[in-house]
């Protein structure tokens, strides 16, 4: 299990360091036993094991060569126990689905955190990762049904 998180600003730098030694199960540990998480296509699990699976899988598959990394943080304390925590992240090296340039792709994730208690620190109870699309305002579904994402300036 994953040692206890003294702060809520280490949820980014855990989550990295877990996906960049591709191991799910650090990943889910820390997560509550019942929280959300959304992915960047709109996939919801919703508890730790869902959460390990999916990400075991992806790890596995999608991004076995893959690299992550915090660009910017942002905490936001809204009580003693409660906190809001944005990471815009960088990836690098997915699958040969297309990603092949040396820039990778940019996400920003959310990660809302509960302190349980001083002995069992912070925890994440929900987090979504959402993909940042350069030069675009909104996604549109065209007439083929592809989804796109288009900048109306």
């Amino acid at each position: 299990m994953t040692a206890t998180m003294h702060s809520a600003e280490e949820m980014p730098d855990r989550f990295v360091s877990a996906w960049n030694d591709r191991d799910a199960g650090a990943i889910a540990d820390l997560f509550a036993e019942d929280a959300d998480f959304v992915n960047v296509v709109g996939l919801w699990w919703s508890d730790r094991e869902s959460i390990r699976k999916a990400h075991e899988y992806g790890l596995r598959v999608i991004f076995p060569d893959s690299n992550l990394s915090v660009v910017r943080r942002k905490v936001r304390y809204l009580s003693d126990d409660v906190a809001v925590v944005h990471a815009r992240m960088r990836l690098r090296g997915q699958s040969d689905a297309g990603d092949t340039s040396a820039f990778g792709r940019q996400t920003v994730f959310t990660f809302v955190m509960q302190r349980r208690s001083d002995a069992d620190g912070w925890i994440c109870v929900s987090a979504q990762n959402t993909d940042i699309v350069m030069g675009a305002e909104t996604n549109l579904r065209t007439g083929d049904g592809e989804l796109k994402g288009v900048s109306y300036r």
